[in-house]
């Protein structure tokens, strides 16, 4: 039987949160494996260019985007341990998809429409998944300790990219793509054994709720610094793998690696500074050194540099989340925290939607190279609308 926490009553911290960010890791290493093998999936094996490829990868995060406001919504009105588990169930359906995917890829437009589905699945899974797993830890640990809750579900997500790419671009080269997408479908399961026995939080069914679009006007301004900081990362997700690949620097798993690591010790070491020096000074300084890593990719003539490059992006974006995200949730009700979280996120699944098909085209037209360019633009807009939106 479930145990439901009474409202306002709290947990130790690492006791709610440690089997939270394993289960949210679990799910995140599906969308890592996915992102390290699909650029080369859809063009090598099916034979599509690089605005499909683009197109691929955005619609997972469209996808998310569109449906936080569901998943906003079912998080406060059902519980966030309800909310999380049908995320979890839509994992597994998506990963079924990439394996039917892969099975079919003696038809290209059939296979590529099943990966689309796979896609528009996994953006649900994801949508569901981080706005139930940020608002039950924040709720089960207090809102004081929103920021180290938001840091610690980022590690556990880019963690969960970082190691997913590489790890599925080995298997894919060493046994196929088939083992590597089928390992998608079982992941999920281990979300769900991680929190099985967290207690769920209370449902405050009285309250009157705030529309949607009113919540993402109240955190705009955060949400489009976030926003734009995110292209960044996009960028790397989408195309790098393919941009070592026209250089010959071989495959980019290091690349993904050194994103990874820089990101999570980033965020482990400085866990704490969104809530002790604020959110608005943290991200000023994350976002200066996120706009030179992309230079450094746009720019480098060497694998060694773009690797570095990959490593101060990382460091970078790693605290932006967490730092614009205590800002935006001081903005609204506790009931509506879920809601709030939801739209705020939504930003990010803006920009990784628009993201792809965007460096896409860059790419097309230019060269892989240049989508880096884009990048660090990107994050110069991010810090002039957080110079404008200081609270």
């Amino acid at each position: 039987m479930s145990i439901t926490l009474q409202k306002d009553q709290t947990i130790d911290f690492y006791k709610a949160v440690i089997p939270i960010i394993i289960s949210v890791f679990a799910v995140y290493l599906t969308i890592g494996i996915a992102l390290g093998i699909l650029p080369k999936f859809v063009q090598q094996q099916l034979g599509f260019n690089t605005l499909i490829v683009g197109l691929v990868i955005g619609l997972q995060f469209l996808s998310t985007l569109l449906t936080r406001a569901y998943s906003g919504k079912t998080t406060d009105t059902k519980g966030a341990k309800s909310s999380k588990m049908l995320g979890i169930t839509f994992a597994i359906v998506a990963g079924i998809a990439y394996v039917l995917s892969v099975v079919s890829q003696g038809t290209p437009v059939f296979a590529l429409g099943l990966l689309l589905l796979a896609r528009i699945i996994h953006g649900i899974a994801e949508s569901l998944l981080v706005t139930a797993a940020l608002t039950w830890g924040i709720t089960l640990v207090g809102p004081s300790k929103s920021g180290k809750v938001m840091t610690w579900n980022g590690i556990a997500m880019y963690a969960g990219i970082a190691i997913g790419a590489p790890l599925s671009i080995w298997i894919s080269g060493a046994y196929g793509y088939f083992p590597a997408f089928a390992i998608i479908v079982l992941l999920p399961l281990v979300s769900w054994l991680a929190t099985a026995k967290l207690p769920a939080t209370h449902i405050d069914k009285d309250h009157v709720r705030t529309p949607f679009y009113k919540v993402i006007g109240t955190v705009s301004g955060q949400g489009l610094s976030l926003a734009f900081s995110s292209m960044a990362f996009g960028c790397i997700a989408s195309f790098i793998a393919l941009f070592f690949a026209e250089k010959h620097w071989g495959d980019a798993s290091l690349a993904f690696i050194t994103f990874g690591t820089c990101y999570v010790l980033t965020r482990l070491f400085f866990a704490s500074f969104p809530d002790k020096f604020g959110g608005y000074r943290v991200a000023f300084f994350s976002l200066i050194i996120e706009v030179i890593g992309q230079v450094m990719i746009w720019t480098a003539a060497s694998k060694g540099m773009a690797i570095i490059g990959c490593g101060l992006t990382g460091i970078g974006f790693s605290l932006v989340f967490p730092s614009l995200g205590v800002l935006a949730i001081q903005k609204v009700k506790p009931q509506m925290r879920g809601t709030a979280l939801g739209a705020y996120v939504a930003f990010v699944d803006l920009s990784l939607g628009l993201s792809g098909p965007l460096a896409g085209l860059i790419a097309g037209w230019f060269s892989y190279q240049a989508v880096y360019l884009f990048g660090g633009l990107s994050v110069v807009l991010s810090i002039i609308i957080l110079m404008f939106n200081k609270k």
